[in-house]
């Protein structure tokens, strides 16, 4: 009987703890489910354009306004040289001078004939002088003073010729001293201290640094755009210079099929003789398209490429598009492109790596790519 009684007493117990625990769980509050966490990603909008600026360049060569060969205007030995490679020099100095000990000694036999002729026209003078006043008394021919008028006139014939010859030595005296024509850097020498050389051998090269221009060949295309006295951009190094068009050529290449053009530096222009220098030419294309960054392209099939286009998904939420586009130009890290896109919508402008179409994200305005 007490057996009995205990095991009703359990059964109770457990009831009730049942009951217990049922109630507490009804009366506990739910959790509310918690909210998606969609990604963010940075977005720009497109942005519409009717043409782009086409970038080319196009190198050249600088040439000084003058890059003269100097040498002497007769042949002979070298017996002085005054300047080397790199000095400056100025119009009229002294660069280097020939032996003249030869053309010394002709002027002096020249102005010895000169002497001789002198003293020969003084006596022939005197003797027809005298002769004009016998033949006042009839002691004198006509003859004779005919042969001495003839000796007389033959005497001023020779000084005049000697004269010349002396006149002509002192040119080549004075042509044994070799002077810069212009003010300008020696560049080169070509001969050494006594060495004999040719008539008109170059001795040194000067470059003249004034009127430094650029040599550049241009696509007939471009040369056609193009007018004299036109300002355009001019890079030598890493340096930019606001250069002019001075001359375009009106022959082509058959090497290289350019235009030459010639281009005019500023005189301050810090630029060496022969270094490269680069034209910078930019053409509008009229073409419609849009401008992005290169890091909003991703590859697309059949040879084109794909962009991320944001479309509204709901309240501050974006669903995921890709279309097709096509790049009709690249320049550095921008894209001109076209295709299934219009003009005002948001684009994905970074970070595609991360994104899937189809994916819900929300949104990080930046300004406009153009």
């Amino acid at each position: 009987m007490d057996i009995k009684r205990a095991l009703t007493r359990r059964k109770l117990l457990i009831s009730l703890a049942v009951v217990s625990f049922l109630s507490a769980c009804q009366d506990a509050p739910v959790a509310p489910p918690e909210a998606p966490n969609y990604q963010s990603v940075s977005s720009s909008e497109l942005i519409a354009e009717s043409s782009y600026s086409y970038a080319q360049e196009f190198s050249g060569t600088i040439r000084a306004g003058n890059t003269t060969g100097v040498g002497f205007e007769l042949a002979g030995k070298i017996n002085a040289l005054t300047v080397d490679s790199g000095d400056s020099v100025v119009e009229g100095q002294l660069l280097a001078q020939l032996d003249t000990r030869l053309l010394q000694a002709e002027k002096n036999e020249l102005l010895a004939s000169l002497a001789q002729n002198k003293a020969d026209l003084d006596l022939a003078t005197a003797t027809l002088n005298r002769s004009l006043e016998l033949k006042k008394q009839g002691y004198v021919s006509e003859q004779q003073l005919d042969e001495l008028k003839g000796q007389l006139n033959s005497l001023l014939a020779a000084k005049s010729r000697f004269n010349a010859a002396i006149q002509s030595n002192q040119l080549k005296i004075e042509k044994s001293d070799l002077l810069a024509p212009f003010n300008g850097t020696i560049s080169k020498r070509s001969h050494n201290l006594g060495e004999v050389i040719a008539l008109g051998s170059p001795v040194f090269t000067l470059i003249q640094h004034h009127n430094v221009q650029a040599y550049i060949g241009v696509p007939i295309a471009v040369s056609s755009t193009l007018t004299t006295g036109q300002q355009v951009d001019l890079r030598v190094r890493n340096k930019r210079y606001q250069a002019n068009i001075a001359g375009i050529g009106a022959q082509l290449d058959p090497v290289t099929r350019t235009v030459e053009l010639r281009v005019t530096l500023p005189s301050d222009a810090d630029v060496i003789n022969g270094e490269l220098s680069y034209f910078a030419y930019q053409h509008a294309i009229d073409t419609a398209g849009y401008w992005v960054p290169i890091s909003a392209l991703t590859d697309g099939i059949r040879g084109l490429w794909n962009i991320y286009v944001l479309t509204q998904d709901g309240e501050q939420r974006f669903r995921i598009e890709r279309r097709d586009v096509e790049i009709i130009y690249t320049a550095k890290d921008k894209a001109f492109i076209n295709g299934a896109i219009k003009a005002n919508e948001a684009y994905v402008d970074q970070g595609l790596h991360k994104l899937v179409a189809g994916q819900i994200v929300t949104r990080q305005t930046n300004l406009a790519t153009r």
